[in-house]
């Protein structure tokens, strides 16, 4: 083989690996080429992903005002329970006070 058959040779064969490059490349992009119908999918399923997270905002916003809600009433029932736990306590010294004046009373 001389010098001249080398070269063409060598032509030939990188014009075959070019040809075969695109000729791949070519066909990886055509089935790998997203259709009008699933751009309509995605555009549909982005619509649904909005809206799902528009819900979410809102349940929880929902969730918020409920638990201040919740806190504040709590806060009030404590309050009342510490009021009523005041006059309990101001009831039993009454009560024992009349039992004392009562027995010296008695004379017991």
């Amino acid at each position: 083989m001389n010098r001249q058959e080398f070269i063409i040779a060598t032509a030939i064969i990188l014009f075959a690996a070019f040809v075969l490059g695109w000729f791949a490349s070519w066909l990886i992009h055509r089935l790998s080429r997203v259709t009008r119908a699933e751009i309509g999918a995605l555009e549909s399923m982005a619509q649904e992903l909005h809206e799902a997270e528009e819900a979410r905002d809102s349940a929880v916003a929902q969730l918020e005002e409920r638990e201040a809600d919740l806190v504040a009433r709590l806060g009030t029932a404590e309050s009342a329970q510490k009021a009523a736990e005041d006059e309990l306590a101001e009831a039993r010294a009454e009560i024992e006070e009349l039992r004392a004046y009562i027995d010296r009373k008695l004379g017991r």
